[in-house]
């Protein structure tokens, strides 16, 4: 099998909705002034877009309202279904985000999703920190795909991205083959390999199959 990972963005993709972040701000109060610094800063100054949001308007935010927006945001559907399906033909499965490591972690546990690679909103003694582990930001998803295949001694050809957003696009680009999953992203269904309009995951199944069948052909004509 020359496909050994499947690498799924997690807003709007394994969770139904399309940004953690701001469903966070709603959370907070704090939805109208985070989405005005959204919109300024997280394309040009991801690290000034944290110290604002993150240092500034969660800083001493409950806990509490932050973990129980992770345990009650719904999955996509038939999310559960896909990824079981995946692991029997023995594929690997990952998570590579901007979005909270809290929920990843959920999804890692309730899922069985073998990697997750995100950031993290930092909780001490009950409240949001103001500090912001970000090692995937905006626009570093391509880099951080790139230096995980190095280290998991993987060919980027070998990997399949799963996404929804013009942040994915770089790193869809690397892949061996992309699936644009129910976007409005004109640039991403110009990247992707195939394009699934209907929001249920299992609609990537036999787009994966129609590879599989594809690289077997070429096998036996060679």
């Amino acid at each position: 099998m020359k496909y050994k990972l499947i690498v799924f963005d997690m807003d709007g993709v394994i969770f139904e909705h399309c940004n953690f972040w701001m469903e966070l701000h709603k959370e907070f109060g704090t939805y109208k002034e985070g989405l005005e610094l959204t919109k300024k800063y997280v394309k040009t100054d991801y690290a000034k877009l944290v110290e604002e949001v993150v240092g500034r308007l969660w800083k001493g935010k409950p806990a509490d309202r932050y973990y129980g927006l992770v345990s009650r945001i719904n999955y996509i559907a038939g999310v559960k279904e896909t990824v079981s399906a995946l692991k029997k033909k023995g594929y690997k499965t990952a998570i590579l985000s901007s979005g909270a490591k809290d929920l990843a972690l959920r999804a890692q546990r309730e899922l069985g999703i073998d990697y997750i690679y995100t950031n993290e909103l930092v909780i001490k003694e009950g409240k949001v920190s103001g500090e912001f582990r970000w090692p995937v930001a905006h626009d570093r998803k391509a880099v951080v795909l790139r230096q995980w295949a190095e280290e998991h001694h993987l060919h980027l050809s070998e990997i399949i991205v799963v996404g929804d957003s013009d942040s994915d696009a770089k790193m869809m680009r690397l892949a061996g083959l992309g699936i644009a999953f129910c976007t409005d992203s004109q640039e991403l269904r110009k990247v992707a390999t195939a394009v699934v309009d209907k929001p249920d995951l299992r609609e990537i199944l036999h787009h994966i199959e129609e590879f599989e069948k594809r690289e077997i052909l070429k096998t036996l004509h060679k």
